[in-house]
Order: structure tokens, then C-alpha cells, then sequence
């Protein structure tokens, strides 16, 4: 089975995976991160395989389509959220406690890829890149707001950069998006991160870089499908 929503899928199910799975910087090795990829590989496709035809499909036309209604994930079987496989598995694998830490790390795994599925695509699309701009893996990727738009008004007022610096993105896997956003604040991020340079410069952006970097899929090592953001 591939599809780009499960590519999607698979990706925003890496995030609390690579997480919980991060070494020590001295310990990251190609081996590890090889072998964490085959498992979200595995734990994906059989998620997604147990999931109502709705969300295997869900996208911005479906949700224009079916309403909010789409996203709520209480109208949905639950073992078909969280199927039994799955759960045993993430247990297994000392990624979860129990059934009921496995579930919420499933649950928010399908809430952030149904985001991501239904997001409508960015004004700027023609910037898009084919590899994400920090790991530079050839997976789905998602449009990060160099400037996040919700200081926007801020950052006019105050001067800190021209309206037209305001549509700038980068495109970022979905562990790259969420690690940037753990990194630092909105504000911090529009005053003092705000071009993907400066952000490499990080070093604990340097250090996430090289070890999901490591994952399968680094330019053009894996043919999976690219997601819309």
C-alpha cells in the first residue's frame, strides 16, 4: 500500500517516535535511526490500513466537503484509531507504558496528520523545494512561516522586518516543523530566526538535523510520494 497520505501519515507518526527514541549527541548512529524508520514504516501502514476510507482520503477538498465533522475523531471506531497491533507494538518497543499512553501517542499522531492532509496550500507554492530544507529528506513535507503569522501585526508595528518578508516560507518535514517550533517562541522566531541559515545555525537544530537526517529517505533514497503541506 502507498499513498501520499500514508507517506503523511508516516511522518507525523515519526515525530513522537524520534523523540522518545533521540540518543544521547555521542550515541546517534545510522543504525539506530535505520531501524526506528522500518518500525514507523511498519506502525504506519498498519494504522493507516485500519483507518475509515474518510481519513485515509482526507484532504482540503474532502474537509471543504464534509465540514469539521471530518476531524472529529470520536465518531470513528476505536479500535480503527487505535488498533490493537499497534498498541502492542509501541508497548513492545518501550515507546509507551501502557494501552492508554500508546492510544494518545496514536490519537495525536492522526490529529497532527489530519491536519496536515487538510491543509489548503500556501500562496508561495512555487518556492517549494523537493527535500526538506533542514534534514533534507525527500519525504512529505509541510510550509513553515519563517515570520509565524500570528505576530505578524507585531512585527509590523515594531519594524522588525517589510510585509513583503512576511510571505516567506521554508518547506520542513514534519519532525524538522515541529522541532523549529520547539525550539523557540513565535516572537523569538520572527526577531532572530527567521531565514532557514539562521536556524541551521542552531546547534540543537544541527544536532536533530543529523540524526533524523539519518533516516531513510535522504535525497532521493526512498520514491514515496510528497505530501501538499
Amino acid at each position: 500500500m502507498s499513498s501520499p497520505n500514508l507517506s503523511l501519515l508516516t511522518e507525523t507518526l515519526s515525530v513522537p517516535l524520534l523523540l522518545k527514541s533521540l540518543p544521547p549527541a555521542s550515541d546517534a548512529t545510522a543504525t539506530d535511526a535505520s531501524d526506528l524508520h522500518d518500525f514507523t514504516a511498519y506502525l504506519a501502514s498498519t494504522l493507516f490500513a485500519s483507518l475509515p476510507g474518510a481519513l485515509q482520503a482526507a484532504s482540503s477538498t474532502s474537509l471543504a466537503a464534509a465540514g469539521p465533522a471530518l476531524l472529529d475523531l470520536t465518531r470513528y471506531p476505536p479500535n480503527a484509531l487505535a488498533p490493537s497491533e499497534c498498541l502492542d507494538s509501541l508497548i513492545s518497543y518501550d515507546l509507551a507504558d501502557d494501552a492508554d499512553s500508546a492510544t494518545r501517542l496514536l490519537m495525536g499522531a492522526l490529529e497532527a496528520y489530519l491536519a496536515a492532509a487538510t491543509a489548503p496550500p500556501p500562496a508561495g507554492r512555487n518556492t517549494r523545494v523537493k527535500e526538506c530544507e533542514i534534514c533534507e529528506r525527500d519525504v512529505p513535507l509541510s510550509y513553515h512561516h519563517l515570520v509565524p503569522r500570528s505576530v505578524h501585526a507585531k512585527v509590523l508595528k515594531r519594524g522588525w522586518h517589510t510585509k513583503e518578508r512576511l510571505e516567506s516560507v521554508a518547506w520542513l518535514c514534519r519532525p524538522c516543523h515541529d522541532t523549529v517550533h520547539r525550539c523557540a517562541s513565535n516572537e523569538e522566531l520572527a526577531r532572530e530566526w527567521y531565514t532557514v541559515e539562521l536556524l541551521m545555525g542552531r546547534e540543537d537544530v544541527q544536532r536533530w538535523a543529523a540524526y533524523v537526517g539519518r533516516q531513510k529517505g535522504r535525497k532521493g533514497c526512498s520514491n514515496a510520494p510528497r505530501g501538499a503541506g
